[in-house]
């Protein structure tokens, strides 16, 4: 990847909006699904009664701790709470350098947020002390790229040394794996680091287990099954890790936990069709997450058959998507995102999976023999002409988008907008393809000063002057319909939102050199996509790669991949950011162009403005 431009401390600041992000948006009992998905059932509601979702941890590289409170502050995660001396993640660095522990000050912050219902949560901040000309520089910017230690932690809360030996056997009885541990003096509280399994769907690698006090027969066992080398990043020397075989860890699974394995994985297509169901008539809305209804009282609410819709809030309930009480059905934080009103609603997904997707994953047969997009083959035409014609099923298709808007919280403070935010001249941001405009209100929003451009199809536009006008940016917006070759010029920043997923590569290039020719030397590009890991290891985007080749004919791709698309642009790829729901923020400029001074920029944003 070329070489990064952007400060690192504002590499920092993106992972700590995208980590609070994440801790304020999580469930325990969902998250835990996530990231073992072969639990369910009994043994999920086990392992949620004793573990709660307490934190995600993010490392970060200040000049001294001055600067860490002033960019925590930043990120609204401010605390007062001194930091409290590193042991576990000191020595894991320190093993995995060859340097001397005593030569690395790493200090733990934890500044306190809500999760969704209120609950007492904290990011938990590691800050390796890195001056400015240290010799640190090279681990920072390896820890940086690898991101070795960020984790989401639970908290346990029985230190009853039964109890914690058996959620260590049912994690990795369900492929979790262990990677290393220890015990802190400073908190008098043990740690247990496994690696998440490979399908899990957080965008996280590894989890934690947190239990106060002293364990040493569980941390030692832990800590010795096993041994092995890590299989782990080339150039990464081992560092508490232990890497089991592809076999679980306790031998062969018995046949029949394979046979249930198998069984859940078969009756996916069940679960997407209760979800979409329960959505299309409207059982969110009609219940409540504090007081209990009866299957009766909802399926009169909602016109539905008492018994069948009981037998499917049974099913639902095993999915944590509504809870079952004595007084009834009542809808769980998971449930509660499929309502209409809820903010940044799932219910379009819903709609949208479980309807013209879901008919064309039936031929994902069509298209992994002849390559070409089950979708096409279906309908007789691509989706975006198909949903074109159908002004309901294209406004639905918008309504989809924005419903994975939690991926742009962060991308307001991304160091581009910032700079284009404070110039003393206004700059100017273009959203291409911009859909409704929910990424652009946002962008406006966090920055008073900026002037917005939505291109976009004519039907699309109608509704995001819409929601600008209703978020009160609209008076700084400018809307233009057309296509890609009808890129402005002159602005300062311009985005691409989930849009060069669904082209194949040629058709990016093509779009990529429309961009390029309309940006002028100071502008930067920001990229928002689900990126495939460069290691091979299973995300999001594994699964979004499988569903744009089916339905678009697109697909996902690493970072080098956008890398190339980019040069042959004339374009160069500066760096990437990790989003929220496994999204990542590409930042390009034009290639070989040295960020100019902040006054050539303003002569470039007032001869921009003139050009429009």
């Amino acid at each position: 990847m070329p070489t990064t431009t952007t400060p690192p401390d504002a590499d920092d600041a993106v992972r700590l909006l995208a980590a609070a992000a994440f801790v304020r948006e999580h469930d325990s009992t969902e998250l835990l699904r996530l990231l073992l998905p072969g639990l369910r059932g009994p043994r999920l509601r086990a392992l949620a009664d004793h573990c709660t979702f307490a934190h995600a941890a993010v490392l970060v590289f200040p000049p001294d701790q001055e600067a860490l409170h002033d960019q925590l502050a930043a990120c609204g995660l401010a605390t007062d709470a001194p930091p409290t001396p590193s042991t576990v993640v000191r020595e894991r660095l320190a093993l995995r350098h060859g340097h001397d522990a005593a030569g690395l000050d790493v200090a733990i912050l934890w500044p306190p947020l809500h999760g969704p219902r209120g609950e007492p949560r904290v990011v938990e901040v590691f800050a390796l002390t890195v001056p400015p000309g240290s010799e640190l520089a090279p681990i920072a910017a390896h820890e940086r790229a690898a991101q070795h230690e960020a984790h989401l932690a639970f908290e346990v809360g029985s230190a009853d040394p039964l109890v914690l030996d058996g959620l260590c056997a049912l994690l990795t009885r369900h492929g979790a794996r262990p990677d290393g541990g220890g015990h802190n003096p400073h908190e008098d509280g043990t740690v247990l680091y496994f690696t998440a399994p490979a399908g899990a769907r957080t965008g996280y690698r590894r989890l934690e287990l947190h239990v106060a006090g002293a364990h040493p027969d569980t941390l030692a066992a832990h800590l010795g099954e096993h041994p092995g080398e890590h299989e782990g990043l080339p150039g990464e020397v081992p560092a508490q890790r232990h890497q089991h075989g592809p076999a679980e860890p306790h031998g062969p699974a018995e046949p029949h936990r394979e046979a249930e394995t198998l069984l859940h994985l078969l009756t996916g297509a069940w679960t997407t069709q209760a979800l979409t169901v329960f959505a299309r008539l409207g059982v969110p809305d009609a219940l409540d997450t504090g007081t209990g209804t009866s299957a009766e009282a909802l399926a009169h609410r909602v016109g539905a058959h008492p018994q069948s819709l009981a037998t499917l809030l049974r099913y639902l309930v095993m999915l944590n998507v509504v809870a079952h009480h004595p007084d009834g059905f009542r809808l769980t934080g998971t449930g509660a995102l499929l309502r209409t009103d809820a903010p940044g609603s799932m219910r379009p997904l819903a709609l949208m999976y479980g309807g013209p997707f879901y008919r064309s994953f039936a031929e994902l047969g069509h298209t992994v023999r002849t390559g070409q997009a089950a979708f096409d083959h279906l309908f007789g035409e691509n989706h975006f002409d198909h949903f074109a014609r159908d002004p309901e099923l294209a406004e639905l298709f918008d309504r989809s988008m924005a419903a994975s808007s939690r991926m742009f919280e962060p991308i307001p403070a991304h160091p581009a907008l910032a700079a284009a935010g404070r110039a003393p001249v206004p700059g100017t941001v273009v959203d291409i393809a911009g859909g409704d405009g929910e990424l652009l209100g946002r962008v406006l929003a966090a920055h008073p000063r900026l002037r917005g451009v939505l291109l976009e199809r004519p039907h699309a536009v109608a509704a995001a002057r819409r929601l600008l006008d209703t978020a009160g940016c609209g008076g700084r917006c400018t809307y233009l319909t057309g296509d890609f070759a009808d890129v402005p010029p002159g602005a300062d920043v311009y985005l691409l939102s989930r849009v060069l997923h669904d082209w194949s590569d040629e058709r990016c290039r093509e779009i990529l050199r429309h961009v390029a020719r309309a940006m002028p030397a100071h502008a930067d590009l920001l990229i928002v996509e689900r990126v495939l890991p460069a290691d091979g290891s299973t995300s999001l985007a594994t699964a979004w790669d499988l569903h744009m080749m089916c339905n678009t004919g697109g697909r996902e791709r690493r970072a080098d991949h956008f890398a190339r698309l980019l040069a042959d642009a004339g374009l160069e790829l500066v760096d990437g950011s990790p989003l929220p729901l496994g999204g990542t923020v590409l930042h390009a400029r034009k290639a070989s162009v040295p960020a100019p001074a902040r006054s050539d920029r303003q002569a470039a944003a007032t001869a921009g403005a003139t050009a429009r």
